[in-house]
Formats: C-alpha cells, structure tokens, sequence
C-alpha cells in the first residue's frame, strides 16, 4: 500500500455502450469510486478520475443485430444516454471519453505494435468455433453453450454468469451459434497470444504476499483461483467486424479483443484530459509516487488483476494498481439484474421518477453496498432508507435547527456563553468524526463511512433531544444560546462531511446555513468556530421529502409488469405450433356435428388413472362419454361445466364403458388441458356450433 502518494489516478469500469446505466452498476462501481475520489479531492488531493464508454466488441454487435442497426448508431445512443445520466447523477469524473475516438484507437494500437515488436506475443493457428450457416467464426457472446465447470445450461464463449467461471468459446459443451443457432465447427484461424504464464510468478509474489493484507479477500481469492490453477497464453485478437483493427500485416480482418483495447481505454482518457487540462499523463501513469486503484464489479476481476497488469508488466513502464477493490453483485427484488431481461432500475428512468433525489439513491446504494457479499436492492427498503433515516435522523435534525434559530434570533448565529461539559464532550466527539471516516474511505469501507456520517446527524438529535432548548428558552436564554450555538457547528460539519457521500445535499445544506465553500475536511477537527457567532443562515428547507406508498407501488408494478413479460416471452419462445393437417373439403367438415351440453354427473373409471366417466346433456339426450381429463381435472371440478360436444362420433367402448362422443380441449400455454367452452349467455344445452 502506497504511503502518502503524490497524486492519485482512479478508474472506474467502463460501461458497455448496449444499454443504460442500472443500479447494480451504480452500487458496484461508480458510486463507491465517486465518493472516493470527492473525499481525496476535499483532502486537497491531485486527482484524475477516468472513466468512458466501451463501445466494442461482441455485445455492441449483437445488439445493432437485434435491433437492426449499425453498431456506430448503438454506441452514439447508448453513450448519450449513459453520459447525460452521469452527469444527472453527480458522478464527478474528471474525464468520461470513448474508446471508439481517434486518441483511445491509436493508444491502444501503439500499445499492442510495442508489445508486438518486443516479440512479447505468440502467433499461433488454432481451431476456432465456426457459424457455417453465418460464414464467420464466432466470437465470445455469439455462442452459448453448457458450462464445463457447473454445467449451467446458459453460459456465453467468454463467461458463465453463474458460477463466475472465466472461459473461452471452445470450452463449452454442446456450444450453438446465437446468430444461427447452429451448431458451430471447428475451422482454423490465426491469432496472437499474449502468454500470461510467464508472469505467473510476477503475479503471484505481487498481489498474493503484496497484498495480501490489505486487498478485498473475494479478490484475492479469485486471484488465487486463477493462479493456482495455472495460466495459459490468452488470444488478445477476435475474428470481427466490429472493433480496433490489428496493426500487423496478415492481421486482415482481425480486431483487437475488446478485454486488451477497454482497460487501455483509461490511459487514453488520462491522455485525453490531460491535453486539456496542459498536464503530462505520464505522471499519472508511470510516477511511483502515484496511486493507481480500479474500481470494478466481481466479474472483472481477473481482466483488471491479472490479464492488464500482464499487459503493463510486458510494456515495461508502467506502474501497477495500489489496489482493486471490487464489489460483489447487486440483486433486485430477490433475482439477478438482468439488462437483457430488463430486470433493472435504470438510472435514466429514476432521475425521471424521483426528481432531486439523486442523493437518496446515492444514499440507498452505499447503505446496502455489496462490499462482501451479494446484497438485494428492494423498493421497501429504499424507501424505509429514506422515510426512517434520511427524513428522519438527519434532516429531522437540520430542520430543528434552522428552525429554531430562526424563531429565537431571527437566522442569526447567537454569541455562545460558557460551555458546560456537555458542550465540551459534544464538540470534542464532532472533531473525531473526520478522522474517522476518513480511515473507512481510505479502506474502502464505504458502507461503514456512511454509517459513521449518520452517527454525526445522531449525535446533534442526541444533544438537541437532550438539552431541549425550547423548555428553557425563556428562563435560561443564556444557555440556549449556547445550545443552539453548538447545534449549528454540528450542521456545519455535516455540510462538509456529507459531500463525498450526498453532494447534492451537502449543497443545498450550504446553501441554507450561507456557509459557502470556505470550509474543507480538516476544519472540523482543529476549529472550534465552523460557523461564526453573528453569521446570518437562511429559511428551513425540507433537505429530504418523505416518499409515500403510492411511488413506491408504482415501481413494484412497472418490475411485476417486466416479470409477466419475461414469462409471456418464455412461453412465446418455447410454444409448439402444430402444423395444419391435410385440407377437407366442406362436405367433409359438413358432416360433424357439434353441440352445446353440460356435464351434470361425473366419476373415475376405476382402475385407470387418466379416464373420467361423464354424463352429458346435449339437449338432444343425456349420454355417457368418456374423457381422457383425470390427470388435469377432479370429477367434482367439471360438473356444471359448459362444453362442446362432437355428438355424431360413432360409440366406442373404452374399458368396458361405451363412450357416446368427445368433448372439445385444447392445451394452454402452460402445457394444461382447457375446456373449448361457448361463453355466450342464453346458449342452450343441444345449440349446434357450425
């Protein structure tokens, strides 16, 4: 762990540009790295924090096949989308840019042409999965297939999302083309390896003995994982259309694999910035003074902790991550976040939503954030976040005290008489708090950071609860004025404190009390006067709204409403249209006779399981039929009911029964038999159907 670094470079992973920002994405990544970076810059610290859209590889393809368009359409959407929400959202990146811009395309191409001419590749022909029927090889996510490590039926070519397993295409069993869906042969292709088991013992005496005390143990379990099993050369190219082309000759039709172009994506951001801003990037990318940390989901692990720094270890110039703090996933109402299913909040749709209210989603996220182990986003709890802990302790607290000030000095800041040990020990137990958050930040305990900034609104509810200046307002003012004096110093740290975590409320906090910017961290712990004596604050505002049951609902409804039609298009996958039988002709179909009856008697045919012997009223008499029914109906659930009956099927004895027609069923989408019934009012028993 670095000590006392000179500047710090933060990435956070880059979005794929085939959809918009969701709240596992928020609560993984982006915004445990936007505290981090707002709290180091509060410390007066040099910060560059990168970010930028992925826009390519197999899932940008896909979705322009899906949706019918070109993938430099997709990118421009979804990069629109995800950038404004961004920027909604308060997410302070210091540069957000794109790996389709010139910049990203000729750094990553310099990269892997000084790899290249280092000999720091393999060059080798293998056999790669083939879409005969597409006439192209495909690539990661364009097959899917069993899993070989927990036979999940629904693996992809690169990754099985279910037990976390990292593969390659050829891995799977039984794999099938998603563009075809055929099954794919095998046909030989050339590509470049980068061989990550030469840096083996680099990685393993690097981040296992390195870091071993102070990386998440998930990470380092992972990263034992791949270790101890032994790694292998890995292909850096893809056969594709979509992507940054491969700078070597017979590299014709080749594009770098978007795991060895995106991660570069942050070096060419910081390139970026720092043409803007007349910085040199390579402080920030190869000083030893500089800490570097990625911010990145579980499933990105193995790509930013051993696959990149094999590839910076190969340059030779750069320096390696301080550390990789990675979050499990979030889990939304119970089930797994879905962008292909639409199980998500979109980020985009919340700020529509819940205006001004990007600090209680901030809030909920960190709160519940998955730091070491899979957590679940529900609405409930959302809510009870806000209405119990947001409203409730820390603007309830807020609220009392500008109020009071107002009614009792008319929004000036009273003149504190002698501090009593109460006073003293509030005061004393304020200047603790910096410090103390600031280690859980520095440890990435965000969650436990957030905690420790609510035990501040608790400590001044605590002391108003206590002092209870409205009692004694009128025959001790002396000592309310001291009250209300050290009230005010606690709302004035909260103003600071709560900015890396509630930007949008720490503004607004400054705003009421007209404190502006002239505070930072460190005042807190060392100046008694966080707000001056005779300074004029302004009106109590509401800092948080509470949020009713209707909002809530309406979001339970619009999931529910995503899950019906998951099911409906299951359903519609999976349906079984039988094909048309041979054509008749009218006077063959002339010859049936259907009428309208009721079952008003039925029994079990003993001693066989799937036959009920029902008595039926045609109109034209009542007689037995046997149906084929008992496994889907109870003889007590189908008397009464309304049928249709073929009447003039000739008898046919059935286990010693004679059975006197067929009813008419058909099987729903659910695979259970359903009565053909006619539902019409004042249709009598013996109408004919024709």
């Amino acid at each position: 762990m670095l000590q006392d670094p000179k500047r710090y470079t933060i990435t956070a992973a880059l979005p794929y540009t085939n959809g918009p920002i969701h709240i596992g994405h928020l609560a993984g990544v982006y915004v445990p790295s936007d505290i981090y970076a707002r709290f180091l810059r509060m410390q007066g610290k040099d910060v560059a924090f990168m970010c930028g859209s992925d826009e390519h590889g197999v899932a940008i393809s896909m979705k322009a096949k899906k949706e019918n368009i070109t993938p430099q359409q997709v990118i421009d959407k979804y990069d629109g989308i995800i950038r404004q929400s961004f920027i909604d959202f308060g997410i302070s990146f210091d540069n957000y840019s794109r790996t389709s811009a010139k910049i990203h395309h000729d750094t990553a191409s310099e990269f892997f042409k000084k790899l290249y001419d280092n000999g720091d590749f393999i060059e080798e022909v293998t056999e790669q999965l083939y879409d005969a029927k597409a006439d192209q090889f495909l690539a990661d996510r364009f097959v899917t297939g069993t899993c070989p490590k927990c036979a999940n039926e629904e693996a992809y070519g690169d990754q099985c999302e279910k037990c976390g397993s990292t593969l390659n295409a050829t891995d799977l069993i039984n794999p099938k083309s998603t563009i075809t869906g055929e099954t794919p042969i095998l046909k030989e292709t050339k590509h470049w390896f980068l061989p990550l088991d030469r840096y083996q013992d680099f990685l393993k005496e690097w981040i296992l003995v390195g870091h071993a005390k102070d990386w998440k143990t998930n990470v380092l379990g992972q990263v034992k994982s791949w270790l101890d099993d032994g790694l292998k050369p890995r292909a850096v190219t893809r056969d594709l259309d979509w992507g940054i082309d491969v700078p070597v000759e017979g590299a014709e039709g080749k594009k770098l694999y978007v795991w060895f172009d995106a991660p570069i994506g942050y070096i060419s951001a910081t390139k970026e910035w720092a043409a803007r801003e007349g910085k040199n990037w390579e402080d920030y990318w190869k000083k030893d003074d500089t800490k570097l940390v990625h911010f990145i989901g579980k499933d990105n692990i193995v790509f930013h902790c051993i696959i990149f720094p094999a590839m910076l270890k190969a340059e030779g110039s750069y320096i390696m991550p301080d550390n990789v703090p990675a979050n499990e996933f979030l889990n939304l109402e119970g089930n797994k976040l879905s962008t292909s299913k639409n199980w998500a909040v979109w980020l985009h749709e919340y700020l529509l939503d819940f205006p001004q209210k990007q600090d209680v989603l901030r809030y909920a996220l960190t709160a519940n954030a998955p730091e070491t182990k899979d957590n679940d986003f529900t609405w409930k709890d959302f809510q009870a976040r806000n209405n119990n802990e947001l409203v409730a302790i820390f603007g309830n607290f807020i609220n009392r005290v500008v109020v009071l000030t107002n009614k009792y000095y008319e929004g000036v800041i009273p003149q504190p008489n002698e501090f009593s040990e109460v006073d003293e020990q509030t005061l004393a137990e304020l200047k603790a708090y910096p410090a103390v958050i600031a280690s859980s930040v520095e440890r990435y305990r965000f969650r436990e950071a957030l905690g420790e900034l609510m035990n501040v609104a608790r400590l001044g509810n605590k002391y108003l609860a206590d002092e209870e200046p409205w009692k004694i307002v009128k025959e001790n003012p002396a000592r309310v004025q001291t009250q209300m004096y050290v009230a005010l110093q606690i709302a004035a740290a909260l103003s600071v404190l709560a900015e890396p975590f509630l930007p949008f409320t720490a503004a607004k906090l400054k705003g009421i009390l007209k404190s502006g910017n002239n505070l930072n961290w460190s005042d807190i712990s060392n100046s008694s006067d966080l707000i001056s004596a005779g300074h004029t604050i302004g009106e109590a505002e509401l800092l948080f709204a509470k949020i009713e049951d209707e909002e809530i609902q309406k979001q339970i409804d619009k999931l529910e409403a995503t899950k019906v039609a998951n099911q409906a298009e299951i359903l519609a996958e999976n349906k079984v249209i039988e094909p048309q039988k041979e054509t008749s002709t009218f006077e063959d179909f002339a010859k049936i006779d259907l009428r309208v009856g009721t079952i008003i008697e039925a029994e079990k045919m003993p001693k066989a399981n799937k036959l009920l012997v029902l008595k039926v009223d045609t109109g034209i008499d009542i007689r037995t039929i046997v149906s084929g029914i008992a496994e889907h109906f109870t003889p007590e659930e189908v008397i009464g009911k309304r049928v249709t009956v073929l009447a003039n099927l000739a008898p046919r004895a059935l286990r010693g029964v004679e059975s006197e027609g067929m009813l008419l069923l058909t099987n729903n989408a659910e695979g259970k038999l359903v009565f053909v019934n006619p539902d019409a009012d004042g249709v009598e028993n013996g109408a004919t159907i024709g």
